[in-house]
C-alpha cells in the first residue's frame, strides 16, 4: 500500500491496537505468516473509508474493506456475525447474511451491541480478534484481493491483511455475494 509512509508488521505494533485484536495477533495462525498483517498508523478524524480515499485517492477504495456486525434473529435467540465486504459494496443482509446465518430476520447490530460485545471502537471494528462464537462473513471478493485495508479496533490505524489470510480467520466462511454494488 504506497500511499501510506509508515507501514509495519502488526505484531510490532501490539500497543496501538485494541485487547482482542493484539491477542488475535498473538496466537496466529494459518498459511500466512503474521508478520504479512501490516499496520499504518492513520489519523482518527479520517478514519471513514469515504474521508481516507478523498485525503489518499480513490484507487483505495477498491483495496478497502469494511467490516460490518449484524444480528440474525430466530425466535428469541440472536446471533451475532461480522460481514467484511469491498468498501465500494454494501452487505446483503436481507438475503445472503439471512440465509446464511438461518435467521428469520437479520439487521445491522446496533451500535451499542457491536461496539460493546467485540470490545472495540465504532468505525474500527475489524474480523481480527472478534468473539470465537461470532461467524465472520467473508465475500468472495475481498478473499480475492492481494491485500485488504482494514479496521484496526480502532479509529486510529489500519490493517492491511491479504485477502487470502482473511478467508482463513478462524470461524470464517467465504460467500460469493455478501457484498453487493
Amino acid at each position: 500500500m504506497d500511499a501510506f509512509d509508515d507501514v509495519r508488521p502488526a505484531i510490532e505494533c501490539l500497543d496501538l491496537l485494541t485487547e482482542p485484536v493484539a491477542a488475535a495477533l498473538r496466537v496466529w495462525s494459518g498459511s500466512v505468516p503474521v508478520e504479512e498483517v501490516r499496520f499504518v498508523d492513520t489519523d482518527p478524524a479520517i478514519a471513514d473509508t469515504e474521508t481516507l480515499v478523498r485525503h489518499h485517492g480513490p484507487w483505495l477504495l477498491e483495496q478497502s474493506a469494511n467490516c460490518v456486525v449484524v444480528a440474525g434473529k430466530r425466535g428469541g435467540e440472536v446471533t451475532l456475525a461480522a460481514c467484511l465486504v469491498l468498501s465500494h459494496t454494501r452487505v446483503d443482509v436481507n438475503g445472503v447474511v439471512r440465509r446464511q446465518l438461518g435467521a428469520r430476520k437479520a439487521s445491522f447490530a446496533p451500535m451499542d451491541t457491536a461496539v460493546g460485545d467485540s470490545g472495540m471502537e465504532y468505525g474500527g471494528i475489524t474480523p481480527i480478534g472478534l468473539p470465537d462464537a461470532w461467524p465472520i462473513l467473508v465475500d468472495a471478493a475481498v478473499a480475492d484481493i492481494p491485500y485488504a485495508l482494514i479496521g484496526s479496533g480502532s479509529r486510529r490505524g489500519k490493517l492491511i491483511v491479504p485477502g487470502k489470510a482473511l478467508a482463513e480467520l478462524p470461524g470464517a466462511t467465504v460467500l460469493d455475494g455478501l457484498g453487493v454494488g
